[in-house]
């Protein structure tokens, strides 16, 4: 967990690059549009400057002194005049005529050239002003514009576009997540394709429809899947040759035993002890051989179907009957349901070794139940007993493999309930253990996913 919370995100990376480049591009291009913006109003405005000149030049008949001309009406509404252009009337290095935000001195003295423009400050004031001179009539108009006035042009510019501008760039965020997020399905397909194998499936991972940078990865994983699946069948092999293999030489070392007892009678109790041993090595080599079987297998291939559950319980009861009297160990099956789904022989395996355990490690005189019911709409069976019981810490344990109780005289592999609990994890089948017969001993419930459809 540690690992995983300190894990970083491709998307989240992906995304702030794409955010930060694409700001930084959005800021220059904004740049760039301002300094457009501004070349191509300020030539706007020098072409006014230029055309109102020209137009004045013609329309001066007289060259009396006319002084301050009456300002301009204000606009409607209140509003600012945005050109806000003032021209003079100069002959003689003295103003004649002039506009009413005009200076009383000319903006330029001593122009040197028929026409043209300057910059400069009058009164403080910054000005961009345009000159034509008459020099039949040694007159000159001048036409200037405060600087200031371009500027609010360009403010005003700012004011209306900087929030559509921060709105396109929160767009531009919102179709970059939902871009990348397009982009990177296939990550998440391919990860939620690999988190959906189960333990038994190492099959190779589909390489149709993934994206080239994928498939180097993907390729790399079925690599190792397919590496794992041979050590796997190699050992499950092993396992099932060498338990095969095992069965008839212990079959016939048993068989001298018993021929070494009968000749040596004064050896009995060393040879009941050799015997006990071929015995429990036996039974290792079938666990084997079982665990051998079912490891391979997937739920599909399980021949599932209704069990009738009384003459199982019957064959059991036959089965045991003489182990639990020899030990005087009651030995009681019930039952409120028919049948129950599994495969036949399957079910066999668990109810025989889960009873099998029960006898094995109960002290003479406990009590073993068997019981199949209805509960909470689901069928189940439960192996209990009041012996001796699993201490907390063994109990968590249990299903194992070849984990046994310490403590327990009884000899045995460990196996037993680990076939138990791979059949159930093949079913299906919820497998718990807990408290037995009356909170004592040792209680085994299998509970089955859901009511079959034969169920009324």
């Amino acid at each position: 967990m540690p690992e995983a919370a300190r894990a970083w995100s491709l998307r989240r990376r992906l995304l702030a690059a794409i955010l930060a480049a694409s700001t930084v591009l959005w800021l220059a291009g904004l740049g760039t549009l301002t300094a457009i913006a501004w070349q191509e109003t300020g030539e706007v405005f020098d072409d006014a400057l230029e055309e109102s000149a020209y137009m004045l030049m013609a329309a001066t008949t007289d060259l009396d002194a006319r002084g301050l001309l009456a300002p301009l009406p204000p606009m409607e509404g209140g509003g600012v005049r945005r050109v806000d252009m003032q021209y003079q009337v100069v002959a003689g290095g003295h103003v004649l005529q002039r506009s009413a935000g005009a200076p009383a001195r000319p903006f330029v003295d001593g122009f040197d050239a028929e026409h043209g423009f300057a910059d400069l400050r009058v009164e403080g004031e910054s000005w961009r002003v345009f000159v034509v001179r008459d020099e039949a009539r040694r007159f000159e108009v001048q036409v200037g514009q405060r600087a200031g006035k371009r500027f609010e042009i360009l403010e005003d510019l700012a004011e209306a576009l900087w929030l559509p501008a921060l709105g396109i760039l929160l767009l531009l965020a919102l179709v970059c997540w939902w871009l990348t997020g397009r982009v990177l399905a296939p990550l998440r397909r391919t990860a939620a394709s690999i988190a959906a194998k189960t333990p038994g499936d190492l099959t190779p991972v589909a390489l149709d429809g993934q994206p080239r940078e994928l498939l180097p990865i993907v390729g790399a994983l079925n690599e190792v899947l397919g590496r794992l699946d041979q050590a796997l069948q190699a050992e499950r092999r092993f396992t099932a040759d060498a338990a095969h293999e095992l069965r008839t030489p212990l079959a016939g070392l048993h068989m001298h035993v018993q021929l070494l007892q009968r000749q040596h009678p004064g050896l009995a109790d060393s040879f009941h002890k050799l015997r006990q041993d071929v015995k429990r090595l036996t039974a290792l080599v079938d666990s084997l051989l079982a665990l051998a079987r079912l490891d391979p297998l997937a739920r599909a291939q399980l021949a599932s179907q209704p069990v009738a559950l009384q003459p199982l319980f019957d064959s059991l009861q036959a089965e045991f009957a003489a182990a639990a009297a020899r030990r005087g160990i009651t030995l009681h099956f019930q039952g409120s349901i028919a049948a129950v789904g599994a495969d036949p022989q399957m079910l066999e395996i668990v109810l025989r070794n889960l009873v099998g355990n029960a006898l094995r490690y109960c002290p003479a005189g406990s009590r073993i139940e068997v019981e199949a019911l209805r509960d909470a709409g689901r069928d189940r069976i439960a192996v209990r007993d009041d012996g001796p019981g699993v201490d907390a810490a063994s109990l968590r344990r249990l299903g194992e493999r070849f984990f046994r109780v310490l403590g327990q005289e009884e000899g045995g592999n460990g196996l037993g309930l680990s076939i138990v609990r791979r059949i159930a994890e093949l079913h299906g089948i919820n497998l718990a253990f807990g408290p037995g017969i009356g909170g004592r001993g040792l209680g085994v419930t299998l509970d089955w996913p859901a009511a079959p459809p034969w169920h009324p």
